[in-house]
């Protein structure tokens, strides 16, 4: 998306809600890159960076990555070349605490989020598309069992392997799973509020549907920019 300045755009919404699969769709539409806290640690670890090592100390020793770390990460990738047009955040700020951090490191660069769309999905809309997923034993192969069953219940189509749940997608972790968004992650929804930077999407509208509301309120946003 062509403007004088870089475009910052904040996707909330729960584990499940579609987040990461509308960011990637709009990423080349509007020219901004997407980037996921959770790419951005499995990066870091993998290539040992000085941050990913200290990440993974604290992970080794069972304790949650504190802020400044995922934070310092985030400057970090934000201030590569293919960021310069602007960026969909996805998975990030996950607290109030980043969230104040990261305004506080855009208003440095003169910068600001555009715009915060937030997806709204029933916890039993949510609960069926997390725990649906089912992986083959032996070629891996993954299904799930509304958006993508297999032809014949628990037998992959590719080996005809056993498929199972893995422990992730169980109910009782899909339940924590949500917990811990209700907890740490939706005050994030009356912050931007306040800044008046929400717009509310249906997200368990088809995908496409979906796609299209999220592009037309998000020009509508930065048009003049």
């Amino acid at each position: 998306m062509s403007s004088t300045h870089p475009a910052y755009l904040v996707f909330i919404g729960p584990p499940g809600a579609g987040k990461g699969t509308q960011a990637a769709m709009l990423e080349k539409k509007l020219g901004l890159k997407q980037v996921s806290s959770g790419d951005l640690f499995r990066e870091n670890l993998k290539n040992q960076t000085e941050l990913g090592l200290l990440a993974k100390s604290y992970i080794d020793r069972g304790e949650l990555v504190p802020d400044e770390v995922t934070i310092r990460m985030v400057q970090d990738r934000m201030q590569r070349p293919d960021c310069d047009q602007g960026v969909i955040l996805d998975g990030f700020p996950r607290t109030l605490e980043q969230a104040s951090a990261l305004d506080a490191m855009l208003a440095s660069q003169g910068s600001k989020i555009d715009l915060a769309p937030v997806l709204t999905v029933s916890d039993d809309e949510l609960i069926a598309r997390l725990t649906g997923r089912r992986v083959c034993r032996n070629c891996g192969a993954t299904y799930h069992m509304i958006f993508n069953p297999p032809r014949v219940e628990d037998v992959c189509d590719a080996c005809g392997g056993e498929l199972y749940q893995r422990s992730d997608d169980s109910l009782e972790t899909v339940r924590n799973r949500l917990y811990v968004y209700y907890k740490q992650t939706s005050p994030l929804i009356g912050y931007y509020y306040a800044k008046g930077l929400t717009t509310f999407i249906d997200g368990g509208q088809a995908i496409d549907v979906v796609k299209q509301a999220l592009l037309d309120a998000i020009q509508t946003a930065l048009h003049g920019k």
